[in-house]
Protein backbone atom coordinates (compact mmCIF):
# COMPACT_ATOMS: atom_id res chain seq x y z
CA UNK A 1 0.00 0.00 0.00
CA UNK A 2 0.98 3.59 -0.77
CA UNK A 3 1.56 4.91 2.80
CA UNK A 4 2.34 8.63 1.33
CA UNK A 5 -1.31 8.27 -0.65
CA UNK A 6 -3.19 8.37 3.47
CA UNK A 7 -0.48 11.22 4.58
CA UNK A 8 -2.38 14.55 3.18
CA UNK A 9 0.02 16.50 3.91
CA UNK A 10 2.32 14.61 1.06
CA UNK A 11 2.96 16.94 -1.60
CA UNK A 12 1.12 16.64 -4.95
CA UNK A 13 3.36 15.63 -7.78
CA UNK A 14 2.14 15.37 -11.56
CA UNK A 15 2.76 11.75 -12.91
CA UNK A 16 3.94 13.33 -16.94
CA UNK A 17 6.26 15.78 -14.97
CA UNK A 18 7.66 12.70 -12.33
CA UNK A 19 8.48 10.55 -16.04
CA UNK A 20 10.03 13.55 -17.57
CA UNK A 21 12.26 14.00 -14.30
CA UNK A 22 13.19 10.56 -13.83
CA UNK A 23 14.23 10.08 -17.79
CA UNK A 24 16.14 13.26 -17.94
CA UNK A 25 17.95 11.98 -14.59
CA UNK A 26 18.99 8.48 -16.17
CA UNK A 27 19.87 10.00 -19.40
CA UNK A 28 22.03 12.31 -17.50
CA UNK A 29 23.66 9.21 -16.07
CA UNK A 30 24.45 8.00 -19.45
CA UNK A 31 21.40 5.78 -20.13
CA UNK A 32 20.46 5.37 -23.71
CA UNK A 33 17.55 7.66 -24.40
CA UNK A 34 15.13 5.18 -25.32
CA UNK A 35 16.07 2.76 -22.20
CA UNK A 36 15.59 5.38 -19.96
CA UNK A 37 12.36 6.15 -21.13
CA UNK A 38 11.14 2.97 -20.63
CA UNK A 39 12.46 2.64 -16.89
CA UNK A 40 10.77 6.25 -16.36
CA UNK A 41 7.02 5.37 -17.05
CA UNK A 42 8.01 1.87 -15.12
CA UNK A 43 9.33 3.64 -12.16
CA UNK A 44 6.41 6.33 -12.20
CA UNK A 45 3.59 3.28 -13.00
CA UNK A 46 4.42 1.43 -9.64
CA UNK A 47 3.82 4.44 -7.87
CA UNK A 48 0.52 5.29 -9.73
CA UNK A 49 -0.20 1.45 -8.46
CA UNK A 50 0.43 2.74 -5.07
CA UNK A 51 3.49 0.03 -4.75
CA UNK A 52 5.73 2.55 -3.49
CA UNK A 53 9.16 1.10 -2.58
CA UNK A 54 9.01 -0.10 -6.26
CA UNK A 55 8.91 2.48 -8.02
CA UNK A 56 10.95 6.19 -7.76
CA UNK A 57 12.31 4.89 -4.55
CA UNK A 58 14.50 3.04 -6.64
CA UNK A 59 15.48 5.87 -9.27
CA UNK A 60 18.50 6.81 -6.83
CA UNK A 61 20.13 2.87 -6.81
CA UNK A 62 19.35 2.43 -10.16
CA UNK A 63 21.20 5.97 -11.22
CA UNK A 64 24.29 4.83 -9.09
CA UNK A 65 24.15 1.60 -10.61
CA UNK A 66 24.65 3.30 -13.95
CA UNK A 67 27.08 5.74 -12.66
CA UNK A 68 28.97 2.63 -10.97
CA UNK A 69 29.00 0.51 -14.50
CA UNK A 70 26.64 -2.03 -12.78
CA UNK A 71 23.41 -1.81 -14.89
CA UNK A 72 24.31 -1.62 -19.10
CA UNK A 73 23.48 1.65 -20.57
CA UNK A 74 23.10 0.82 -24.01
CA UNK A 75 22.74 -2.14 -25.98
CA UNK A 76 21.03 -5.35 -26.83
CA UNK A 77 20.30 -8.83 -25.13
CA UNK A 78 22.05 -11.80 -26.78
CA UNK A 79 19.17 -14.64 -27.85
CA UNK A 80 20.65 -17.54 -26.27
CA UNK A 81 17.58 -19.95 -27.52
CA UNK A 82 14.98 -18.89 -29.79
CA UNK A 83 11.78 -22.18 -30.32
CA UNK A 84 8.64 -20.35 -31.30
CA UNK A 85 6.91 -20.20 -27.89
CA UNK A 86 10.23 -20.71 -26.07
CA UNK A 87 13.33 -18.29 -25.83
CA UNK A 88 15.93 -17.07 -23.53
CA UNK A 89 17.71 -13.93 -23.38
CA UNK A 90 21.28 -13.05 -21.90
CA UNK A 91 20.27 -9.75 -21.04
CA UNK A 92 24.02 -7.96 -20.36
CA UNK A 93 22.59 -6.03 -17.15
CA UNK A 94 20.88 -3.79 -19.27
CA UNK A 95 18.01 -1.97 -17.34
CA UNK A 96 15.02 -4.65 -16.47
CA UNK A 97 12.29 -2.45 -17.19
CA UNK A 98 13.69 -2.13 -20.73
CA UNK A 99 14.02 -5.66 -21.49
CA UNK A 100 10.52 -6.76 -19.98
CA UNK A 101 9.02 -3.97 -22.41
CA UNK A 102 11.09 -5.48 -25.31
CA UNK A 103 10.32 -9.09 -24.34
CA UNK A 104 6.30 -8.45 -24.14
CA UNK A 105 6.86 -6.80 -27.49
CA UNK A 106 8.27 -10.52 -28.81
CA UNK A 107 5.59 -12.19 -27.18
CA UNK A 108 2.44 -10.92 -27.70
CA UNK A 109 2.53 -11.59 -31.47
CA UNK A 110 3.59 -15.39 -30.83
CA UNK A 111 1.26 -15.86 -28.17
CA UNK A 112 -1.36 -14.70 -30.48
CA UNK A 113 -0.52 -17.31 -32.93
CA UNK A 114 0.84 -19.93 -30.66
CA UNK A 115 -1.99 -19.80 -27.93
CA UNK A 116 1.16 -19.47 -25.10
CA UNK A 117 4.88 -18.04 -25.30
CA UNK A 118 7.47 -17.65 -22.65
CA UNK A 119 10.32 -16.04 -21.93
CA UNK A 120 13.55 -16.28 -19.55
CA UNK A 121 16.09 -13.61 -18.86
CA UNK A 122 19.52 -14.29 -17.57
CA UNK A 123 21.49 -11.81 -16.16
CA UNK A 124 18.52 -9.02 -16.28
CA UNK A 125 19.36 -5.89 -14.10
CA UNK A 126 16.52 -4.88 -11.54
CA UNK A 127 13.10 -5.16 -13.23
CA UNK A 128 11.06 -2.70 -10.58
CA UNK A 129 7.55 -3.50 -10.14
CA UNK A 130 6.00 -6.51 -11.24
CA UNK A 131 2.69 -5.23 -10.95
CA UNK A 132 3.07 -2.56 -13.81
CA UNK A 133 3.85 -5.10 -16.45
CA UNK A 134 0.18 -6.58 -15.38
CA UNK A 135 -1.64 -3.51 -17.33
CA UNK A 136 -0.24 -5.03 -20.37
CA UNK A 137 -1.84 -8.57 -19.69
CA UNK A 138 -5.20 -6.58 -19.08
CA UNK A 139 -5.05 -4.46 -22.57
CA UNK A 140 -4.02 -7.60 -24.74
CA UNK A 141 -6.18 -9.78 -23.04
CA UNK A 142 -3.77 -12.14 -22.38
CA UNK A 143 -3.27 -14.38 -18.93
CA UNK A 144 0.70 -13.22 -17.62
CA UNK A 145 2.51 -15.44 -15.20
CA UNK A 146 6.05 -13.57 -14.30
CA UNK A 147 8.45 -14.63 -12.03
CA UNK A 148 11.99 -12.87 -10.36
CA UNK A 149 15.01 -13.90 -8.96
CA UNK A 150 18.03 -12.51 -8.10
CA UNK A 151 20.53 -14.97 -7.79
CA UNK A 152 23.24 -12.42 -6.67
CA UNK A 153 22.22 -11.62 -3.54
CA UNK A 154 19.77 -13.81 -0.45
CA UNK A 155 18.11 -12.45 2.69
CA UNK A 156 15.24 -15.15 3.22
CA UNK A 157 15.74 -18.83 4.51
CA UNK A 158 14.25 -21.71 3.80
CA UNK A 159 11.89 -23.39 6.12
CA UNK A 160 13.53 -24.76 8.93
CA UNK A 161 16.95 -22.58 8.52
CA UNK A 162 18.66 -19.66 9.60
CA UNK A 163 21.00 -19.28 6.98
CA UNK A 164 19.55 -17.19 3.57
CA UNK A 165 19.65 -18.99 0.59
CA UNK A 166 16.88 -16.98 -1.79
CA UNK A 167 15.99 -13.25 -2.41
CA UNK A 168 11.70 -12.69 -2.31
CA UNK A 169 11.23 -14.42 -5.04
CA UNK A 170 8.26 -12.61 -6.43
CA UNK A 171 5.65 -14.23 -8.62
CA UNK A 172 3.11 -11.89 -10.52
CA UNK A 173 -0.28 -13.09 -12.18
CA UNK A 174 -2.74 -10.99 -14.73
CA UNK A 175 -5.76 -11.06 -16.82
CA UNK A 176 -8.48 -9.03 -17.65
CA UNK A 177 -12.50 -8.96 -16.36
CA UNK A 178 -15.30 -7.50 -17.25
CA UNK A 179 -14.95 -4.62 -15.06
CA UNK A 180 -11.38 -4.35 -14.56
CA UNK A 181 -8.85 -7.27 -13.51
CA UNK A 182 -6.95 -8.96 -11.22
CA UNK A 183 -3.28 -7.95 -10.36
CA UNK A 184 -1.71 -10.44 -8.41
CA UNK A 185 2.05 -9.17 -6.77
CA UNK A 186 3.45 -11.08 -4.33
CA UNK A 187 6.52 -12.64 -3.06
CA UNK A 188 7.79 -15.88 -1.55
CA UNK A 189 8.85 -13.93 1.81
CA UNK A 190 6.11 -12.38 3.94
CA UNK A 191 8.14 -8.86 3.31
CA UNK A 192 10.44 -7.46 0.99
CA UNK A 193 14.22 -5.83 0.90
CA UNK A 194 12.99 -2.55 0.36
CA UNK A 195 10.41 -2.44 2.99
CA UNK A 196 12.89 -3.29 5.82
CA UNK A 197 15.20 -0.84 4.32
CA UNK A 198 12.82 2.05 4.78
CA UNK A 199 11.72 0.52 8.22
CA UNK A 200 15.13 0.44 9.04
CA UNK A 201 16.57 3.83 7.93
CA UNK A 202 13.41 5.07 9.69
CA UNK A 203 14.30 3.04 12.94
CA UNK A 204 10.65 1.58 12.90
CA UNK A 205 9.89 -2.24 13.50
CA UNK A 206 7.03 -4.08 11.47
CA UNK A 207 3.64 -5.17 13.33
CA UNK A 208 4.55 -8.35 13.57
CA UNK A 209 7.47 -10.79 13.95
CA UNK A 210 8.52 -11.31 10.17
CA UNK A 211 11.75 -12.10 10.53
CA UNK A 212 15.03 -14.11 12.14
CA UNK A 213 17.87 -13.52 13.81
CA UNK A 214 21.15 -15.24 13.18
CA UNK A 215 19.98 -17.96 15.75
CA UNK A 216 16.57 -18.27 14.71
CA UNK A 217 14.58 -16.05 17.59
CA UNK A 218 11.82 -14.35 15.94
CA UNK A 219 12.12 -10.64 15.34
CA UNK A 220 10.29 -7.69 13.97
CA UNK A 221 13.01 -5.35 13.67
CA UNK A 222 14.79 -5.19 10.40
CA UNK A 223 17.96 -4.28 11.87
CA UNK A 224 18.36 -7.83 12.60
CA UNK A 225 19.07 -8.47 8.46
CA UNK A 226 22.44 -6.06 9.34
CA UNK A 227 23.79 -8.02 12.04
CA UNK A 228 26.70 -9.96 12.15
CA UNK A 229 26.12 -12.31 11.18
CA UNK A 230 22.55 -11.23 9.60
CA UNK A 231 19.19 -12.75 9.94
CA UNK A 232 16.52 -13.11 8.18
CA UNK A 233 13.44 -12.82 6.03
CA UNK A 234 10.30 -15.78 7.00
CA UNK A 235 9.39 -17.38 4.13
CA UNK A 236 5.40 -16.96 3.57
CA UNK A 237 3.65 -18.60 6.46
CA UNK A 238 6.33 -17.58 9.12
CA UNK A 239 7.59 -20.17 11.66
CA UNK A 240 4.25 -22.40 11.85
CA UNK A 241 3.95 -22.97 8.03
CA UNK A 242 6.78 -21.02 5.99
CA UNK A 243 6.81 -24.61 4.04
CA UNK A 244 4.19 -22.65 1.98
CA UNK A 245 6.61 -19.88 1.09
CA UNK A 246 9.45 -22.16 0.87
CA UNK A 247 7.84 -24.21 -1.93
CA UNK A 248 6.89 -21.01 -3.95
CA UNK A 249 10.77 -19.61 -3.42
CA UNK A 250 11.68 -22.87 -5.12
CA UNK A 251 8.73 -22.54 -7.89
CA UNK A 252 10.29 -19.06 -9.00
CA UNK A 253 13.97 -20.67 -8.89
CA UNK A 254 12.96 -23.24 -11.38
CA UNK A 255 11.33 -20.82 -13.59
CA UNK A 256 13.78 -18.42 -13.16
CA UNK A 257 17.20 -19.72 -12.63
CA UNK A 258 16.59 -23.41 -13.70
CA UNK A 259 15.19 -23.14 -16.68
CA UNK A 260 17.80 -19.93 -17.54
CA UNK A 261 20.52 -22.26 -16.62
CA UNK A 262 22.12 -19.20 -14.64
CA UNK A 263 21.96 -18.61 -11.55
CA UNK A 264 22.43 -19.32 -7.75
CA UNK A 265 25.85 -21.73 -9.09
CA UNK A 266 27.32 -19.10 -10.83
CA UNK A 267 29.30 -16.12 -9.40
CA UNK A 268 27.33 -13.03 -8.58
CA UNK A 269 27.56 -10.29 -10.62
CA UNK A 270 26.10 -7.39 -8.61
CA UNK A 271 22.23 -6.40 -8.56
CA UNK A 272 19.70 -8.15 -11.04
CA UNK A 273 17.41 -10.49 -11.88
CA UNK A 274 16.60 -13.49 -13.48
CA UNK A 275 13.44 -13.14 -15.11
CA UNK A 276 10.40 -15.72 -16.70
CA UNK A 277 7.74 -14.87 -18.04
CA UNK A 278 4.56 -16.19 -19.80
CA UNK A 279 1.80 -15.38 -21.99
CA UNK A 280 -1.50 -16.88 -22.40
CA UNK A 281 -3.91 -15.99 -24.95
CA UNK A 282 -7.68 -15.84 -23.69
CA UNK A 283 -8.90 -16.53 -27.28
CA UNK A 284 -6.40 -19.78 -28.01
CA UNK A 285 -8.16 -21.52 -24.78
CA UNK A 286 -11.55 -21.40 -24.33
CA UNK A 287 -12.04 -18.16 -25.90
CA UNK A 288 -12.26 -14.97 -24.18
CA UNK A 289 -16.11 -14.73 -23.49
CA UNK A 290 -15.90 -18.40 -21.80
CA UNK A 291 -12.60 -16.99 -20.04
CA UNK A 292 -15.02 -13.78 -18.82
CA UNK A 293 -17.86 -15.75 -17.58
CA UNK A 294 -15.66 -18.14 -15.67
CA UNK A 295 -13.72 -15.30 -14.19
CA UNK A 296 -16.16 -12.98 -13.79
CA UNK A 297 -18.51 -15.66 -11.27
CA UNK A 298 -15.90 -16.22 -9.40
CA UNK A 299 -14.50 -12.52 -8.84
CA UNK A 300 -18.36 -11.60 -8.39
CA UNK A 301 -18.07 -14.24 -5.27
CA UNK A 302 -14.92 -12.85 -3.95
CA UNK A 303 -16.55 -9.27 -4.29
CA UNK A 304 -19.96 -10.28 -2.93
CA UNK A 305 -18.23 -12.61 0.53
CA UNK A 306 -19.77 -11.09 3.71
CA UNK A 307 -16.89 -9.38 5.59
CA UNK A 308 -14.69 -10.08 8.40
CA UNK A 309 -15.05 -6.27 8.73
CA UNK A 310 -18.10 -4.45 7.14
CA UNK A 311 -15.85 -1.53 6.81
CA UNK A 312 -13.38 -3.42 4.62
CA UNK A 313 -15.58 -5.33 2.02
CA UNK A 314 -13.77 -7.86 -0.11
CA UNK A 315 -11.72 -6.95 -3.04
CA UNK A 316 -9.96 -8.75 -5.89
CA UNK A 317 -6.24 -8.42 -6.21
CA UNK A 318 -5.20 -5.08 -7.86
CA UNK A 319 -8.31 -3.77 -7.46
CA UNK A 320 -6.97 -0.94 -5.09
CA UNK A 321 -4.07 -0.05 -7.35
CA UNK A 322 -6.30 0.26 -10.51
CA UNK A 323 -8.40 2.71 -8.65
CA UNK A 324 -5.39 4.42 -7.23
CA UNK A 325 -3.70 4.75 -10.46
CA UNK A 326 -7.13 6.06 -11.85
CA UNK A 327 -7.15 8.82 -8.98
CA UNK A 328 -3.37 9.63 -8.70
CA UNK A 329 -3.26 9.89 -13.02
CA UNK A 330 -5.83 12.95 -12.36
CA UNK A 331 -5.23 14.89 -9.02
CA UNK A 332 -1.55 13.69 -8.67
CA UNK A 333 1.23 11.43 -7.14
CA UNK A 334 1.65 11.19 -3.48
CA UNK A 335 5.36 9.94 -3.40
CA UNK A 336 6.41 8.80 -0.15
CA UNK A 337 9.15 11.08 1.74
CA UNK A 338 11.93 9.37 1.96
CA UNK A 339 12.03 9.40 -2.05
CA UNK A 340 12.55 12.90 -2.27
CA UNK A 341 15.35 12.74 0.37
CA UNK A 342 16.92 9.58 -1.57
CA UNK A 343 17.40 11.59 -4.62
CA UNK A 344 19.26 14.85 -3.49
CA UNK A 345 22.61 13.99 -3.84
CA UNK A 346 22.63 12.27 -7.53
CA UNK A 347 20.38 15.43 -8.42
CA UNK A 348 23.11 17.90 -7.34
CA UNK A 349 25.29 16.47 -9.70
CA UNK A 350 23.51 16.55 -12.38
CA UNK A 351 21.14 19.90 -11.57
CA UNK A 352 17.91 18.09 -11.73
CA UNK A 353 15.10 18.71 -8.45
CA UNK A 354 12.22 16.46 -8.07
CA UNK A 355 9.75 19.89 -7.08
CA UNK A 356 9.67 20.79 -10.39
CA UNK A 357 7.57 17.96 -11.08
CA UNK A 358 5.42 19.18 -8.29
CA UNK A 359 1.78 19.55 -9.48
CA UNK A 360 0.57 23.36 -9.74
Amino acid sequence: MNQAASSPEAPLYNAPALVAYADALLQKCGLAAPMAASVARTLVEGDLLGHDTHGLALLAGYAKELEAGGMAREGAPEVLSDRPAAVLWDGRRLPGPWLMEQGLDLLVPRARELGTASLVIRRSHHIACLAVYMLRALREDMLMLLACSDPNTASVAPFGGTQAVFTPNPLALGFGLSQGGVMVDISASITTNGMSNRKRAAGETFAEQWLIDAQGRPSNDPQVLFDSPPGTLLPVGGLSHGHKGYGMALLVEALTGGLAGHGRADPPEGWGATVHVTLHDLHAFGGKAAFLRQMDEVAERCRGNAPIDPAKPVRLPGEGGLKRREAQSRDGVRLHPSIARSLQEVEQRHGLRLAQALAR
